[in-house]
């Protein structure tokens, strides 16, 4: 770390984020559990595997199409407990409040946070609740915790990753970091975009009914797609390489990106997961996606390709290659 305070930049989910934990905050943490920095931490009790994971959301805006910030505290936080396979049981949720919040905001957040847990089939069974001065937060800040239940044989680590795995994703990516950005900065031309936030337990489960042999899994949030097929080369010590033609970015989002400068490869998703699945499984793990309906866009869209030095290799249209780099610098922040 060679900044002498905090930047905006640390809370992107690129480069300095990475660098924030690995050099900052594990090494006065550090234990077997946490080193292994996936989405949740597996903990055993008396032969039963747990998943127990925490997360806290500080969205600007707190209302955009598709959600708000409550929406996307509860499944953001069942999305991290689903990529370890675990069936999300119970929730807790910390708020943030400042002072000057109006009271109608908040109970149509907690109403949006009710109607998620029942989508998710989780409950928030405890909670905490304080109240800073006006200019002290903005508006609302949650944090929400989690414990679920993994199932006997399921093993799923960004540590997992093989020579030979196939990568698949869910959907269409940027939708959520496109919906939140045109809220924001009120631009109407993308008004169609909306946040593709969603609980992902269910998909997981239908995924792991068809093949228990999954060796990662991740949904590409703060970063997007790229932080994230490279946080999976950095943890499994491989070069994955990915068809960038097959990869699926919906209209309005590209053409969104194209007007704007940014790169969707970059942006937020908060309904949307990656998956490291043996050659040999990838075909029915693909067709589960698709027959659900969160994952009925899903594509395979490269592999794991050798041991060499860890790296994502993105194969252009026109047969090119380029290394396709965690990003850097401040994209959007306050995202998620």
């Amino acid at each position: 770390m060679r900044n002498d305070t905090i930047l905006l930049e640390h809370g992107s989910g690129g480069r300095a984020s990475r660098r924030l934990v690995e050099e900052l905050l594990v090494p006065y943490l550090t234990n077997q559990v946490l080193e292994r920095l996936d989405d949740h931490a597996e903990i055993e009790l008396e032969g039963t595997r747990l998943a127990f994971t925490t997360d806290s959301f500080v969205v600007d805006p707190i209302f955009f199409p598709g959600g708000d910030i409550g929406k996307l505290a509860v499944n953001g936080t069942v999305n991290d407990l689903a990529m370890g396979g675990a069936k999300p049981l119970f929730l807790s949720a910390g708020l943030i409040l400042e002072e000057g919040l109006p009271i109608a905001d908040l109970e149509r957040i907690m109403n949006s946070m009710a109607e998620a847990t029942k989508k998710a089939q989780v409950h928030i069974v405890t909670g905490d609740t304080k109240v800073v001065a006006h200019g002290a937060a903005d508006k609302i800040f949650i944090n929400t915790s989690g414990v679920g239940l993994i199932p006997k044989g399921v093993a799923l680590s960004g540590h997992h990753g093989e020579v030979g795995d196939r990568v698949l994703i869910s959907g269409p990516i940027g939708e959520h970091g496109i919906a939140v950005m045109a809220q924001r900065s009120d631009l109407d031309f993308v008004a169609s975009c909306k946040s593709d936030t969603a609980p992902l337990a269910d998909l997981v489960a239908q995924m792991l009914y068809a093949y228990q042999g999954i060796h990662s899994l991740r949904d590409p949030t703060r970063g997007g797609l790229a932080a994230t097929l490279n946080e999976l080369a950095v943890q499994s010590g491989v070069r994955i390489e990915v068809e960038e033609s097959a990869i699926p970015i919906t209209e309005s989002v590209e053409s969104a990106c194209e007007l704007l400068g940014l790169d969707p490869l970059h942006l937020a998703n908060e309904g949307v997961l990656v998956a490291l699945v043996p050659a040999e499984g990838a075909s029915l793990v693909l067709d589960a996606m698709r027959n659900h309906p969160l994952g009925h866009k899903a594509q395979i869209i490269g592999e794991v390709c050798s041991k060499k030095l860890p790296a994502v290799i993105l194969r252009t249209p026109i047969g090119g290659k380029r290394v396709l780099a965690v990003p850097t610098g401040v994209q959007l922040p306050r995202i998620c």
